[in-house]
């Protein structure tokens, strides 16, 4: 084994202790608290039950978990929604109808010029990758953006309190008639 294997070999441990390291941040950024305040109250652990509406108005449940966390020295906070719960992960698992098999995470990054955050979501377990743009609309929180299948897509955090919180996501092709795609409804662990 070349001394560059042997670096390589013992890597994972020291880049995943790094990478933890240098990712996560223990609060907002003090120079920037003012505006990062929208969505800090979704840092911590949530549980969450999903209501997937199908197109013909059938639903399937199940459940789900939240983390999230602020990152990249307080700028920006990322989380993490899965469904079905870790514990309940299995290789070969079914995808919940209309939902899917989430594990995916989402970096939300406020941006000045827009006074507004940017919203990434990526799940590479459903293969669903988005851009939104996120707002506050009176003590709602609305993200809106293309759906990359085709028409529009607006995701709404709703009744939010300390320890809990309503999310729903709807989409439209026509940006007239909505329809309410997933129901959730999350508590804090």
């Amino acid at each position: 084994m070349t001394s560059a294997q042997t670096t390589n070999a013992q890597a994972p441990s020291a880049l995943a202790t790094s990478f933890a390291r240098v990712l996560h941040a223990d609060g907002p950024d003090p120079e920037r608290k003012a505006n990062l305040g929208l969505y800090s109250w979704l840092v911590g652990q949530w549980e969450m039950d999903v209501t997937a509406i199908l197109e013909d108005g059938s639903t399937n449940a199940a459940r789900g978990e939240i983390h999230a966390g602020w990152i990249l020295q307080g700028r920006a906070i990322q989380d993490v929604w899965m469904i079905p719960r870790l514990q309940e992960r299995r290789p070969g698992i079914e995808q919940l109808p209309g939902a899917g098999n989430w594990y995916g995470t989402t970096l939300r990054i406020y941006d000045p010029n827009l006074d507004a955050w940017r919203i990434l979501w990526s799940d590479p377990a459903t293969n669903f990758f988005t851009q939104q743009t996120g707002r506050a609309r009176g003590r709602d929180i609305v993200q809106e953006g293309p759906d990359p299948r085709g028409g529009a897509m607006r995701w709404i955090f709703s009744e939010i309190e300390p320890s809990s919180f309503h999310w729903t996501a709807e989409g439209t092709l026509d940006d007239e008639n909505w329809r309410k795609l997933v129901d959730v409804q999350a508590r804090r662990i």
